[in-house]
C-alpha cells in the first residue's frame, strides 16, 4: 500500500517508491534501508525501513524530515533456471508444499508468501546441489493450516513416485503448524520405503538473519544422501542455536512452542537421529531402507473428528458431532477421562456405530481407563483406549484405518496395532 497523508507527499516529492533504498534524516539521526510498504496497522506518520541486517524499523517522519534516494529498486525479470545434474551424485527429490521454509517477502504488502517454484527454493540454498542432484517441484503452494486429506493423498502419491523412480530420499518443505499431521499421514500411507521421507520446516523466514531454513534443508539433504533410513521423519533444529538438527519419527512428533527454532520434540520416544554438521548419529531403533518398491496405501475416510475434553463440555455438543461422523478421537484429561455426562454420549455414539477412541491431552504418558471408576464406565460404554498415541496422530490414523476397512472389529484391531511407530511398549522416564 502507498503511504497516506503528509508522509506520502514527502516520499512522492523525493521520488521514492517501495523497494528503493532510501535515507531518512531527522535532525542528527540518519536511517538507511529498503522502503517497505505501508499497511493498515501502521501509524500514518511512520515510515518502515528494512535495515541491512534484515530487521525492520519504523521511523516517525514529519515535514522537517529529509528523505533522499540512495538507490532505485532493480527491475527483476524472472528467469527459469535448470537444476544441474551430475551422474556421480545421488538424486534427492524436493516436493514443496509451501509454508515459511518455501517463502519470500512481497514488498508490496510486506507479507511472506510461498515461493513460486521449487527451483527458487533450491537455488536459494545452493549448498544442496553440492550434496546431490535435486529433483524439485511445487506440488502445493499453501499455508499448512489449509492442508486437507486430499493434499495428504496427493503428496503420498508424489513421494512414492519419486522413490520408485530412483530418488534416494524425498524432502517435503512444509509449514510448521500442521507438520505433525502431515508426517503422520505419510507414515501410514507409505510402506516399504527405499529411503527417508524428511518433512522439514522453518520457524523463521529466509529474509530474517535468524532463519533456520538453510540449516534444516541441509540437514534433511544429508540424511537423504548418507543415512540408512526408511521412515517418515520431521527434521528441525535440535536447540535454539545453529548447532544440530534432530529427526523425529513422523508419528511421535509435536510442535511444542509457537516460535522457538527447536519447537519440535519427540513425545514418549527418543528422536530418530541427530544431524550435526556432516555427522549423522542414530539415537533410537529405526527402520532401514528397503529394496522396494514403495507401497502406497492412500485410501482415507476423512469423516472423523478430534475432540478435546474440558470441564463444562456439553453432551449436546458431543451428540451433535457424533451424529455427523463415523469416528471420534477424544483427548481426555489425565489418564483419558471425560465427565459422566459425556460417558452417556459415548454410549449413544457407539450404539449408533461411531468408533470412539481415547487418548490423553497430557501427551506424555499413556491412557489407562482401568484405574478410576470414570475410566471403567467409559470402557463399558464402548470407548477404546489407545495407549500413548498422540491425539493428532490418532486422529489421522483413524481416518486412514476407516479408509482401509468398514468392519468395526477390524478398525479397532488396526487402531490398537503399532503400524508406524505410533504406539510404544515402554516410555521414557
Amino acid at each position: 500500500m502507498t503511504y497516506p497523508g503528509p508522509v506520502g507527499k514527502i516520499l512522492e516529492a523525493a521520488g521514492a517508491e517501495v523497494g528503493d533504498v532510501v535515507e531518512v534524516r531527522k535532525g542528527k539521526e540518519v536511517y538507511s534501508g529498503i522502503l517497505m510498504p505501508h499497511h493498515d496497522f501502521s501509524n500514518p506518520s511512520i515510515i518502515t525501513l528494512k535495515l541491512a541486517n534484515g530487521y525492520n524499523i519504523g521511523v516517525r517522519a514529519d515535514e522537517d524530515s529529509i528523505i533522499k534516494i540512495v538507490s532505485k529498486k532493480e527491475a527483476k525479470e524472472h528467469v527459469k533456471r535448470s537444476l544441474p545434474s551430475t551422474p556421480s551424485k545421488k538424486d534427492v527429490a524436493v516436493i514443496s508444499t509451501g509454508g515459511t521454509i518455501a517463502s519470500y517477502v512481497d514488498y508490496r504488502t510486506g507479507a511472506v508468501h510461498p515461493a513460486i517454484s521449487a527451483e527458487e527454493l533450491v537455488f536459494s540454498v545452493p549448498e544442496l546441489m553440492d550434496l546431490c542432484n535435486v529433483r524439485a517441484k511445487v506440488l502445493y503452494s499453501i499455508l499448512s493450516e489449509n492442508m486437507k486429506v486430499a493434499h495428504w493423498q496427493g503428496l503420498a502419491r508424489a513421494v512414492a513416485d519419486e522413490l520408485n523412480s530412483g530418488a534416494v530420499g524425498v524432502i517435503v518443505p512444509h509449514g510448521t503448524d500442521t507438520l505433525g499431521f502431515t508426517s503422520a499421514a505419510l507414515s501410514f500411507m507409505l510402506r516399504n520405503l527405499t529411503g527417508p521421507v524428511v518433512c522439514v520446516g522453518a520457524q523463521r523466514s529466509s529474509d530474517r538473519p535468524s532463519s533456520d531454513a538453510i540449516m534444516n534443508l541441509l540437514g534433511a539433504t544429508r540424511l537423504c544422501v548418507e543415512g540408512d533410513l526408511g521412515e517418515v521423519v520431521v527434521l528441525m533444529h535440535g536447540e535454539t542455536s545453529d548447532s544440530y538438527c534432530l529427526a523425529h519419527r513422523g508419528t511421535k512428533v509435536r510442535k511444542m512452542h509457537s516460535s522457538r527454532r527447536d519447537a519440535f520434540k519427540s513425545i514418549n520416544a527418543d528422536p530418530v537421529a541427530k544431524v550435526e554438521g556432516t555427522e549423522i548419529t542414530f539415537m533410537s531403533q529405526h527402520t532401514r531402507r528397503s529394496p522396494g518398491p514403495v507401497e502406497l496405501h492412500d485410501k482415507i475416510d476423512g469423516n472423523a473428528s478430534m475432540l478435546h475434553f474440558y470441564p463444562g463440555f456439553e453432551a449436546e455438543h458431543f451428540d451433535m458431532i457424533a451424529g455427523k461422523v463415523k469416528g471420534i478421537v477424544i483427548a481426555g484429561t489425565g489418564l483419558g477421562h471425560v465427565s459422566e455426562e459425556i460417558v452417556g454420549s459415548i454410549r449413544r455414539a457407539v450404539k449408533d456405530g461411531v468408533h470412539v477412541f481415547i487418548t490423553t491431552q497430557c501427551l506424555h504418558g499413556a491412557v489407562n481407563l482401568n484405574v478410576y471408576s470414570t475410566g471403567r464406565d467409559m470402557l463399558t460404554a464402548g470407548a477404546v483406549p489407545i495407549g500413548d498415541m498422540l491425539p493428532e496422530t490418532a486422529y489421522v490414523k483413524l481416518m486412514w484405518v476407516m479408509g482401509q476397512t468398514n468392519d468395526p472389529a477390524e478398525v479397532r484391531k488396526i487402531m490398537m496395532t503399532n503400524v508406524a511407530g505410533e504406539l510404544s511398549d515402554r516410555r521414557l522416564v
